[in-house]
């Protein structure tokens, strides 16, 4: 058994046709803030190798007059930060995990801390259709909220569809467990800004 950490993660599910979000690691602040230059501000800067980052503020959501404040501020909590694009929409999980009894099944839901206060989430077993994947969507009770409610904006819901798809893929990969959280979703992309797998 095998653990893929964040980058790691990502860098896989990239390999597999999924949309990350720009990132990459840094000891250096120097070097941390000329690839935030370059990717464009404002940029989220997290504490790398801890499960439950928001947990100790490790995650922040930085400007380039804070930045240099708030990348030695997260230092003192982890020897490497990553510097990722900030991505704004929904946020999402989508999850895949082998069972011993029904093989493959697919978790979808709302991510980010609500997944653990509300746990309003649906599963199938793969492989999935279209038609599956959209009642997926359907019987989650945030479903309104991803429509758009009081002025908000509706997510893609045929780009949402494809992620959620795109899953079926991984069942020959090795993978014993994953855990996309969040993919945060918006009316023109869906990027992965954290992920978590398990290989066999």
């Amino acid at each position: 058994m095998k653990i893929l950490k964040e980058k790691e993660a990502e860098d896989f599910l990239a390999k597999k046709g999924f949309a990350v979000a720009r990132r990459d690691e840094f000891y250096d602040k120097e070097d941390a803030f000329k690839f935030a230059h370059k990717i464009g501000f404002p940029v989220v800067l997290k504490v790398t190798g801890v499960l439950h980052k928001t947990d100790i503020g490790g995650v922040m959501i930085v400007d380039k007059y804070a930045f240099y404040n708030k990348f030695n501020e997260l230092k003192k909590k982890s020897s490497k930060i990553l510097v990722q694009e900030y991505v704004k929409g929904k946020e999402i999980i989508l999850g895949l995990k082998n069972d011993d009894t029904f093989g493959y099944s697919v978790m979808f839901g709302l991510g980010g801390v609500f997944v653990e206060v509300f746990d309003d989430v649906s599963f199938r077993v793969c492989p999935i259709s279209k038609k599956d994947a959209l009642e997926m969507i359907k019987e989650i009770k945030a479903y309104k909220v991803l429509k758009g409610i009081r002025g908000d904006k509706s997510i893609n819901f045929s780009l949402l569809v494809k992620n959620i798809l795109r899953l079926n893929k991984l069942t020959k990969s090795g993978i014993r467990e994953l855990d996309i959280n969040p993919l945060i979703i918006n009316q023109k992309e869906a990027k992965i800004v954290d992920a978590r797998i398990i290989l066999d």
